[in-house]
């Protein structure tokens, strides 16, 4: 039986990219049936990354069946994999995320959760020697994936370990990472094709805090100007995401990649006590600017109060 690899859903360069990755070590160096897989669309970032390095986009997929063989990646929390996924047979979960709970196994399984940036980081660990092997598309999508979660090594998840295999992998490939993560994030930039939902909902993980549960949207970004025009359609369609996916509030932060900072839009005064009580702020009218806050994962979630 094939294995899927997947992440989680609203896939980004990490969660397209490591599934890709991992299928093609389980396959071509451990002689596995393996293939990637997809939770929802990439964004554009990750549709740029798959094209540059002319690697075919994963499948969709909308649910798993009952004992399928699966390899979860980028995430272990339930609320963003399949409805079916403790049916299925989890064999292995690889992540840098913290513990959610919830996942249930057919029995004992290979978890590894290291605190790097990224993903892919950690995958480079777990081949060893076999990382010598990898083919230059491999390479291309790995360091992808490292500048993608590192914001190009800005974001205060960016580890040693993460910075040395990324400027290793660009210098195997003869990138240039400050030209090459520039194309990128013009191209996670332009979301001009997409509806203010679909922009809420485009990176965004829930998670509970207090007895409310938030969906919390990230939209990094080296034009927020361009994002922030449509700033009242947005506040609007927090309120439609909200109610369509069952979630008490969402929060969307425009993080700006170059001034290293946030912009938190504030729909209502639910959402402007959680700003202000979170991050030791005042809110303005409708948004709120967060020097330095970058990280959903390390600044952003575990800072969140009611």
């Amino acid at each position: 039986m094939t294995i899927k690899v997947f992440g989680h859903k609203s896939p980004d360069t990490d969660a397209t990219g490591a599934p890709l990755i991992w299928a093609w070590y389980l396959t071509d160096v451990k002689g596995q049936s393996a293939e990637a897989a997809l939770l929802g669309e990439p964004n554009t970032e990750a549709a740029f990354v798959l094209d540059r390095w002319g690697v075919e986009k994963p499948g969709i997929i909308g649910d798993v069946s009952e004992g399928e063989k699966v390899v979860v990646v980028d995430t272990n929390n339930p609320a963003e994999l399949p409805q079916g996924i403790n049916d299925a047979d989890i064999l292995q979960v690889i992540d840098h995320h913290r513990l959610a709970g919830g996942l249930e196994t057919k029995g004992p399984i290979d978890i590894t959760v290291r605190p790097l940036a990224c993903t892919a980081t950690v995958m480079h660990q777990l081949m060893g020697d076999d990382a010598a092997r990898m083919p230059e598309w491999v390479k291309g999508v790995m360091l992808s994936c490292i500048l993608s979660d590192t914001l190009e090594f800005r974001s205060p998840t960016t580890t040693a370990t993460d910075r040395d295999l990324a400027e290793s992998l660009a210098k195997d490939l003869s990138v240039n990472v400050n030209g090459y993560a520039a194309e990128m994030f013009a191209a996670k930039s332009d979301v001009s094709a997409f509806s203010d939902a679909e922009l809420l909902r485009m990176d965004s993980k829930e998670t509970k805090v207090g007895g409310k549960t938030f969906r919390v949207s990230v939209l990094e970004t080296t034009s927020p100007e361009t994002v922030l025009e449509r700033k009242d359609s947005l506040l609007a369609a927090t309120r439609q995401v909200a109610e369509e996916d069952g979630v008490d509030e969402v929060l969307m932060f425009i993080v700006d990649i170059l001034k290293e900072e946030a912009t938190l839009l504030v729909p209502n005064d639910t959402v402007r006590q959680v700003a202000e009580k979170s991050f030791s702020t005042v809110c303005g009218d409708d948004t709120v600017v967060l020097p330095g806050i970058m990280s959903r994962k390390k600044q952003i979630i575990p800072n969140l109060a009611v």
